[in-house]
C-alpha cells in the first residue's frame, strides 16, 4: 500500500466545517466537528486517488501550496 501527502485546507464557520484539498480538482467535504471533517477529506482524498490508479493513470502530487492573506478594495470610484 503506498502512502500519499496533500495539502488540505480547512475553514470553520457557523454551519461547521468545510475542507478541500488544493491539489485535487473538485475533492472536498463538510463536517460538524474538526474530526470528522478530517475523516471525511481522508475519504474523499482516497476516491480521488483510487479512481485515476485503477485506471492505471499517475496521482497528481503538488509539490507545495503557498497560502497567503491579500487586501482587497471594492467599492465604486467617483
Amino acid at each position: 500500500m503506498k502512502t500519499y501527502r496533500f495539502s488540505v485546507v480547512i475553514e470553520r464557520d457557523e454551519a461547521g466545517y468545510f475542507a478541500f484539498c488544493p491539489g485535487l480538482q473538485g475533492c472536498y467535504t463538510q463536517g460538524d466537528t474538526y474530526e470528522e471533517v478530517l475523516e471525511n477529506i481522508r475519504d474523499a482524498i482516497r476516491l480521488h486517488v483510487e479512481d485515476p490508479l485503477e485506471s492505471g493513470e499517475e496521482v497528481p502530487q503538488v509539490e507545495s501550496i503557498s497560502l497567503t492573506s491579500l487586501e482587497v478594495a471594492v467599492g465604486t470610484q467617483t
